[in-house]
């Protein structure tokens, strides 16, 4: 009965240390993923900084083409005159486009 008892005590020391060795993988599994969370926080708010700046600098600029459309219908309803400078400078860049096109074309030549 003492051998059995001695052979109990080893399978429980083996057993304990078996446990110890999970417990501290767990621990240190736990501690990773505690720091991935931590890191992936810190990059959501991060991104959601940058998608508010984004916000605002999408607010300016429509902003800024609202005022550019109401200006374009002014000058279209306005008379006849606007009108034939409108045809004008649009036809002049245009013309300005094209030249650009083909001088670029020829550089890269």
């Amino acid at each position: 009965m003492a051998d059995w008892n001695r052979g109990h005590g080893s399978v429980e020391d083996m057993l304990d240390s078996e446990n110890k060795r999970l417990a501290e993988n767990l621990a240190t599994k736990v501690s990773r993923l505690k720091s991935l969370a931590f890191e992936i926080d810190k990059e959501a708010e991060d991104q959601n900084d940058y998608l508010d700046g984004m916000d605002s600098n999408f607010m300016s600029a429509t902003g800024l083409l609202t005022g550019s459309v109401k200006r374009f219908s002014t000058m279209v309803r306005s008379s006849r005159d606007n009108r034939r400078i409108l045809c004008y400078v649009s036809l002049g860049l245009v013309v300005a486009f094209f030249l650009l096109y083909y001088m670029v074309s020829r550089l890269q030549r």
